[in-house]
């Protein structure tokens, strides 16, 4: 079975990382294009609703809830029964989001006022700054009508994915940023307002993604006709378990905001530098922590359908292991290299050295939650295959509150910095807690072969640390030219990988031990 995970969390890893090099290449065509001008504002205001419903839906909430279920009627072996579970899910979401969809694109004015508050005010006095509202309230009803899209698109990637069709579902999100490059380069030109373009981009990856996973659905022979389900069992036990889903997400979207509204009163700048630093927390934890949930999640919903304890176990701790695996060496490397690749990747135009330098800082205080990140992502499918959503939500309301404590008591002192520091703990709290709780219910315990492993990557990834560190010192890196700068920062990634694998070779790291349940 790990041979198969493995293969699995490759695949989605290659295509995510694919999906996020387009999507930078997507941000530098967006700021050719916009800047950081009004137009840009409210393009990235227009699409937060879209961004956020990706979330919900391909990611989070929906997939969580839905999978669990489809397994268990997949597991019975009944084709009929399948395709009408289907049919009766896809008809009675696709209902609801389109009803909402189109209630959006008429309220787009009141989303505008609600979201865009000082915008609005400006409009109502009658000053400049208010055709930012008339922009953003009909870019929403351009942009709105991808909630239909994406929501559609998640069900067909959920049922993709539990059919082990993993390639599908992780592709599509790069056909979205190819939508709006294309819109930008070739049609934006054509319009009086390019920040248009971008939005009919957004338009369009929504239907170009869901149209391509169609076939794929056809071919498995899930593409039925929807009907209206609402009082259907399966359909009930997917809301069910939908609904406080849907709260653990808000749940961390309030962190969110609050960590903005703290950021909001700190010295100027640090939401920016708390947000690119973020950005490059997203690459390792997309690639390594979501891939492997992903994957994940359609197995141990099959092992608990079928009441095999042991492979549940040993598959979460496969799980867990390749995340530390591949978690605390990332880790590592960007608590030691955040200024030099902060410097490479952004450091051109309006983003200074000094920028370089303040993101920094934050980005290695955010490297050292990074690995509990990563294991949320992980030992939360261990409730999620079990139907079971209440408990990974009633933690992570209590990490909430405690990333709010965190963020008094370190925000004070240590600026921006603190709030990244708030994040990290708040995210090893709630890793800790999940673990405990498995390990009390008999459902997981970390086995020994695991705990050795993951004690080898330790000391390895403590080499890899010290090689990065003591090669910088005698290195004058800013003083040198750009692609200077990008060979050197190449060589030491090359350098720190080389480090890390020999370690793990001369420490006793096998094979077997990449298997599940290896010994």
């Amino acid at each position: 079975m790990s041979r198969k995970l493995i293969k699995s969390g490759l695949i989605v890893s290659v295509m995510t990382l694919l999906s996020r090099i387009l999507g930078l290449a997507r941000d530098v065509v967006v700021a050719r294009l916009m800047g950081d001008g009004a137009a840009a504002d409210v393009f990235f205001f227009a699409n937060k609703i879209p961004n956020f419903l990706r979330r919900l839906f391909a990611e989070g909430a929906f997939a969580q809830a839905f999978i669990p279920v489809l397994t268990e009627v997949h597991q019975q072996d009944d084709k009929a029964e399948l395709r009408a579970f289907v049919a009766k899910v896809s008809g009675t979401l696709g209902a609801i989001v389109f009803v909402v969809s189109i209630l959006g694109i008429i309220a787009s004015p009141v989303l505008a006022a609600l979201f865009g508050t000082g915008w609005f005010i400006e409009w109502l006095n009658g000053e400049a700054g208010g055709s930012k509202f008339e922009l953003a309230s009909l870019m929403l009803k351009i942009t709105f009508p991808y909630l239909a899209f994406i929501s559609l698109t998640g069900l067909s990637g959920a049922i993709l994915n539990t059919l082990n069709k993993f390639a599908v579902a992780a592709f599509t999100p790069v056909l979205l940023n190819v939508c709006i490059i294309g819109c930008a380069l070739w049609l934006a030109p054509s319009l009086s307002q390019p920040a248009f373009a971008l939005a009919w981009g957004v338009f369009i990856g929504g239907i170009v993604q869901f149209s391509f996973q169609l076939p794929f659905l056809f071919r498995a022979g899930l593409l039925v006709k929807p009907q209206w389900g609402w009082h259907d069992p399966n359909v009930v036990k997917v809301r069910t378990l939908m609904i406080p889903a849907l709260f653990g997400v808000s749940v961390g979207q309030i962190n969110l905001l609050f960590d903005t509204f703290i950021a909001s009163f700190l010295v100027t700048g640090s939401i920016s530098w708390l947000y690119y630093s973020d950005r490059l927390l997203e690459f390792p934890l997309g690639l390594f922590g979501i891939a492997i949930a992903t994957v994940i999640l359609p197995t141990l919903s099959r092992n608990h359908v079928v009441k095999d304890a042991k492979a549940f176990s040993a598959n979460i701790d496969w799980a867990f292991r390749m995340v530390c695996l591949l978690g605390i060496p990332a880790a590592v490397g960007l608590a030691t290299m955040a200024r030099p690749i902060l410097t490479v990747i952004f450091q051109r135009g309006a983003f200074t050295a000094e920028t370089a330098i303040m993101a920094s800082y934050s980005l290695t205080a955010y490297a050292f939650g990074l690995l509990s990140f990563m294991l949320v992502k992980v030992l939360a499918p261990g409730f999620y295959s079990r139907q079971d959503t209440k408990t990974p939500v009633k933690f992570g309301i209590w990490c909430m509150v405690a990333n709010m404590v965190f963020n008094l008591i370190f925000a004070i002192p240590f600026g921006y910095i603190g709030l990244a520091i708030a994040t990290s703990l708040s995210a090893t709290l709630n890793a800790t807690l999940l673990y405990i709780t498995l390990h009390r219910q008999g459902v997981f315990c970390l086995s020994r072969t695991s705990v050795l492993f993951i004690a080898r990557i330790l000391l390895a990834s403590s080499a890899m640390g010290a090689v990065i560190y003591y090669r910088d010192m005698g290195l004058a890196f800013f003083d040198l030219a750009f692609l200077q700068q990008v060979w050197q920062v190449s060589i030491t990634i090359g350098l720190s990988i080389g480090v890390f694998a020999l370690s793990m070779l001369i420490l006793g790291a096998r094979p077997r031990h990449f298997r599940s349940g290896g010994g």
